[in-house]
């Protein structure tokens, strides 16, 4: 079976989505060719008119806030609003990243289980920017934990992330790799002061080497700027490229 190809749809830019929206941003990811999309939560302008109208053409909700709140409390508001925007998408999955988790957090870990057992939406915990969220230390710790807690949770697994906190994306990969239920593409390169987004092949990581550390058969999203005069045309060359490469024996 063919690995699905999503678009995530802030690769379209802040400036583009503010002038079209998400469903204009949406539609032409599927007219490219795109499996599916993932809709950012911190990009939608009006949830309640915006989330509806793009019901039907998503696969993922990304949600901007942690699972766990500052002081380690399960943050039950937020997990709340992710779910029912995936709902109200039909999207099977939510993504979130673990925000403030620590040791005091464990004892919510039952409260997270119940939550999610009512709820047909699946939850893949995604690696972030953050020291707290985003280092394989803690993510370790998170899914060492939620086992023991009987929870079955998955990762979104961004290729790019680990370069802005100094960790290894193969590492990572290596260490992590059985619990990825989703794929987010992204090359990086180095500015004088900071990382960028870049497509995969312009990439400085070992991305074909990350990549072969991941499960092939997880939907695969393209999470790199999307840019051209043809916008259509260069998103379906990307598409493409990110099918090649999971075609590869």
């Amino acid at each position: 079976m063919a690995t699905p190809v999503l678009i995530s749809l802030s690769s379209f830019g802040a400036a583009e989505i503010g002038r079209h929206g998400q469903l204009w941003c949406a539609q032409l990811a599927r007219a490219a060719g795109a499996d599916s999309v993932e809709v950012r939560g911190e990009l939608l302008r009006d949830r309640a008119a915006e989330l509806p109208a793009l019901a039907g053409l998503a696969a993922v909700y990304s949600s901007p806030d942690g699972l766990f709140a500052p002081g380690g409390e399960l943050d039950e508001a937020a997990l709340a609003r992710g779910l029912a925007a995936a709902s109200t998408l039909g999207a099977a999955r939510l993504k979130m990243s673990i925000g403030d988790f620590g040791v005091s957090s464990r004892a919510w870990l039952p409260g997270l289980e119940a939550r999610l057992a009512g709820s047909a939406v699946e939850l893949v915990i995604e690696n972030d920017q953050t020291v707290a969220a985003g280092t394989l230390a803690a993510l370790e710790a998170f899914f060492d934990a939620a086992d023991r807690a009987g929870l079955d949770l998955g990762m979104t697994f961004d290729m790019g992330n680990w370069h802005w906190l100094g960790e290894c994306p193969l590492q990572a990969a290596q260490a992590l790799g059985r619990r990825v239920r989703y794929v987010h593409c992204k090359g990086v390169q180095r500015l004088p002061a900071k990382w960028v987004a870049v497509p995969l092949a312009d990439s400085i990581a070992p991305w074909r080497a990350v990549l072969r550390a991941l499960p092939g058969d997880v939907p695969h999203a393209i999470e790199y700027p999307l840019i051209g005069d043809d916008l259509l045309a260069v998103t379906r060359e990307q598409i493409a490229h990110i099918r090649s490469l999971r075609a590869l024996p």
